[in-house]
């Protein structure tokens, strides 16, 4: 018989799959909020959280998934992943706060979604057809980067013969082997950090890499070496568009590498996808719409990488398209003028408001079937 924690915290995922939430936050004092289309709103007729009511949900926690309690203690946070009675996976992260316990908990979806389900070009499959190199998908936290990528690597598994190992904290996106032979290692049970798995996969005849994240010098620095020797390895970072992307990969480094850096990043990086989520103000399209910026490396913008030149990568990503390329000002103002997003939030989210209202302008004189529709995300 469940004891009154596990009902508890059933109960709570159970409301949260109803309401479709993305995410469920329980903080001491506060009763539980939920994450429903982008806005953090308290559950209904929830009382308020005390602080032994998330020790135990804690507890709970960390007894169904047989995790350490050791790390808590020790650093303060632990992570990993648990499934519901009825078969909904979530991430998870128990952290201390003023010497109390708050659980922020994420629904994870078990289905693959399609590129033009997730409002992204259908030309970003041509990244799943790549032999080596490296790719990187950008953005903020909760922008659906890990979808993205888990939409790419199923379609490798689908389409190859292949070995692909995802090094994932946690795993979020179980891969059952189609064509390819899966394995999936998660950080903290199968491995004690993201460079030790990625340096032990080189030993494991991998295909393809999936690194959940990079953010750390060494494990860049594998990564890049993993590219280099005929891997494609596929990984996420903390960037809000892709010329960052690039400046936030090399300034990890110390000045003295960061030139030799720009040229290994210029042989090796095949794309970058930075992608948002914003709120939708299409009545037929609730929820929010994912927007994009997308670099296709080819040798022009690989020169560009090696020389330091960034800010001419924008003149060559708007002339791009035929490579399948586009600015987040080109994608705001597609959405902005087909009525997927109001002006505030394209506005709100562009770094240059005036070539925004240009670009919008400029569709706006074309013929409607030149504007192309996408879907949206959660």
């Amino acid at each position: 018989m469940a004891d009154a924690g596990t009902t508890r915290l059933n109960s709570l995922l159970t409301q949260c799959v109803k309401h479709g939430a993305s995410d469920l936050h329980l903080t001491p004092g506060l009763p539980p909020y939920a994450r429903i289309e982008g806005d953090l709103v308290p559950m209904p007729n929830e009382a308020v959280l005390v602080p032994e009511d998330t020790a135990t949900l804690s507890k709970t926690i960390v007894q169904l998934v047989k995790a350490s309690e050791e790390s808590l203690t020790l650093k303060g946070a632990i992570d990993g992943a648990l499934t519901s009675p009825d078969g909904v996976r979530f991430r998870f992260n128990i952290f201390k706060r003023q010497n109390e316990l708050a659980i922020v908990i994420r629904q994870l979806e078990e289905r693959f979604r399609s590129l033009s389900e997730l409002g992204l070009p259908e030309s970003l499959h041509s990244l799943s057809d790549l032999r080596d190199g490296l790719v990187v998908v950008s953005g903020p936290t909760g922008a659906g980067k890990s979808t993205t990528l888990a939409t790419l690597i199923n379609r490798i598994n689908q389409s190859r013969k292949c070995h692909i190992i995802t090094i994932e904290d946690p795993i979020e996106y179980i891969h059952k082997p189609i064509k390819s032979v899966v394995n999936q290692r998660q950080i903290g049970l199968d491995a004690p950090t993201f460079n030790d798995a990625l340096v032990s996969s080189l030993r494991q005849d991998p295909d393809v890499i999936l690194v959940g994240e990079i953010r750390d010098l060494d494990t860049i620095r594998t990564a890049i070496t993993a590219a280099e020797t005929g891997h494609l390895v596929f990984t996420t970072l903390h960037a809000g568009d892709c010329v960052s992307s690039i400046e936030r990969l090399v300034s990890v480094f110390p000045a003295d590498e960061q030139d030799g850096i720009r040229r290994q990043l210029s042989i090796v990086l095949r794309a970058i996808v930075a992608q948002h989520l914003l709120p939708s103000c299409d009545s037929n399209q609730a929820g929010r719409v994912s927007t994009s910026e997308v670099l296709m490396v080819n040798p022009a913008i690989a020169n560009l990488i090696a020389s330091g030149k960034s800010a001419q990568i924008y003149s060559s990503m708007e002339a791009g398209s035929a490579f399948g390329m586009q600015t987040l000002e080109q994608d705001l103002a597609r959405l902005w003028v087909t009525g997927r997003i109001s002006e505030i939030t394209a506005v709100g989210t562009t770094r240059n408001v005036s070539v925004l209202r240009d670009r919008a302008t400029m569709m706006r004189t074309r013929r409607p079937t030149s504007v192309m529709s996408a879907g949206g995300m959660r």
